[in-house]
């Protein structure tokens, strides 16, 4: 029974690289093709260093989960993943604040360039 017990944590650890491999080379992708920004992709590449790390060394997973007080490892991972879509909210959220502040801007200065050319 034990054996089959590796097995399977052998081959979710298998899919876990290969998931957060197949992320990566997603987001490189995305970049090359020039249909995401190297800013915003750099919060999706470190969430998938992230994983991939944590699926490298599983350990890893267990330490973090006692060194933050998780009993169930799995849990923490939730945690880890919870936390770094906030910090991706996060920025997006400040984009979209500065998006919205300079169309703003633009939209006062054409009504501007408008009234000046209406008025002459």
């Amino acid at each position: 029974m034990d054996k089959l017990a590796n097995v399977e944590v052998f081959r979710i650890q298998a899919l876990a690289i290969a998931g957060s491999l197949a992320l990566i080379v997603f987001i490189l992708e995305l970049i090359r093709r020039k249909r995401l920004k190297e800013e915003f992709a750099l919060l999706w590449l470190g969430m998938g260093l992230v994983f991939l790390v944590i699926s490298l060394f599983r350990g890893l997973l267990d330490k973090f989960s006692v060194l933050v007080g998780i009993g169930y490892p799995p849990a923490a991972l939730f945690l880890i993943l919870i936390v770094g879509l906030m910090f991706i909210l996060i920025h997006f959220s400040v984009a979209i604040s500065e998006l919205k502040e300079e169309n703003k801007k633009l939209a006062q200065r054409l009504g501007l360039l408008r009234r000046d050319i209406e008025g002459e």
